[in-house]
């Protein structure tokens, strides 16, 4: 039995979600070539409340802790995923990988034919694992332009386009 729950997230979760990114996020000042990374660059609640209005954004908690969230948005046929953060201290539960599959079900029930993001392409808690539930790297990136463009808005944000990558799940 798991000693943690999920749910679909609501407007006053959005409060509690750039804390629990910064958090995750300092997790990268370990990682060689990216101490730099700013860890409170995080989601700002108003778009965050926005991406939750549109039904599919979930949260975990540990009794009444947040400790996890999934923020994602559609885009025609697909659902994409913008972040997936767990506290550090409750990394390591399966609370990442449940929410990862609560989405892949949510995004199948609901007509989508794919789930998409863009991540690191090597650190170990990003595209290792991703892959490890079911996505592969999009190679030819010129067959899917929006993946390409937030590659590129990545890249003009300062983050090592070298290093990152755009997967997808197809479901």
């Amino acid at each position: 039995m798991s000693d943690w729950s999920l749910r679909l997230a609501q407007p006053a979760d959005a409060d509690f979600m750039p804390a629990i990114e910064a958090a995750a996020a300092r997790r990268f000042a370990e990682e060689p070539g990216l101490e730099a990374l700013d860890p409170d660059d995080t989601w700002e609640v108003p778009e965050l409340q926005r991406l939750i209005r549109k039904g599919h954004c979930l949260v975990s908690h540990v009794g009444e802790q947040m400790v996890g969230f999934l923020a994602c948005e559609p885009f025609r046929r697909e659902l994409h995923i913008w972040e997936m953060d767990v506290l550090p201290d409750f990394q390591g539960r399966g609370i990442g990988s449940g929410l990862v599959r609560a989405c892949l079900i949510d995004a199948g029930n609901s007509g989508f034919s794919a789930v998409t993001l863009t991540t690191f392409r090597d650190v170990g808690w990003n595209a290792p694992f991703y892959a490890r539930l079911g996505f592969e790297e999009v190679v030819a990136l010129d067959a899917h332009p929006r993946l390409a463009g937030e590659l590129a808005n990545e890249a003009d944000d300062g983050l090592p386009i070298e290093r990152r990558c755009a997967m997808v799940r197809f479901l």
